[in-house]
């Protein structure tokens, strides 16, 4: 099942600098990155989702695993727990995504269990809006991933509730820039 061309998916990237600032974060991060490469490339040939797009998540949830504490990050300080597992951020919130951790934070099983969810979220995504393209149901997929399906309400405003209102576009951004420079 094709889930589309990152590299045609239409982005403003970062709400703070646009394009240029999500191609510096993607930058920034590619040495970290580039550790995961044949798991992530691995993963994304079994899900047949872009390898760099999965780069540029572990790039967005955890620079590359760099602010993460023993896999661990997105800490709530109301719960004294922390929401997301991994280099993905798998959010195992009782509140949120409820999922369970599975495998080592930087393994390649983590790796198919965030690239599953996402999976999951553009089939939802898909479901939701017919009409779409490949390519905006790939990015209201992505913002899923940050949000849950049932706060994408329009591809115009697709952001308007992840995270800094602007994931899917940061998201975008980067995984074309692991594309274009890294071969991802």
């Amino acid at each position: 099942m094709s889930y589309g061309n990152i590299m045609a998916v239409h982005t403003t990237g970062a709400s703070t600098g646009g394009v240029r600032r999500s191609h510096a974060m993607a930058k920034d991060d590619a040495d970290s990155i580039e550790k995961y490469r044949s798991k992530i490339n691995k993963v994304g040939a079994q899900y047949g989702i872009a390898p760099a797009l999965i780069a540029a998540i572990i790039s967005r949830e955890s620079s590359g695993g760099r602010t993460l504490s023993n896999g661990w990050g997105d800490y709530d300080s109301s719960r004294r727990a922390y929401n997301g597992w991994g280099l993905m951020q798998v959010d195992v919130n009782p509140n949120g995504g409820r999922h369970t951790a599975r495998g080592a934070w930087d393994s390649e099983e983590h790796l198919r269990q965030g690239t599953d969810i996402l999976v999951y979220f553009i089939g939802r995504i898909r479901n939701k809006f017919p009409r779409w393209s490949t390519e905006q149901q790939l990015k209201g997929g992505i913002a899923a991933y940050n949000q849950g399906d049932g706060n994408v309400h329009s591809y115009e405003n697709v952001d308007e509730n992840t995270t800094h209102g602007d994931y899917s576009n940061d998201v975008v951004a980067r995984a074309q820039w692991y594309a274009k420079n890294k071969g991802f």
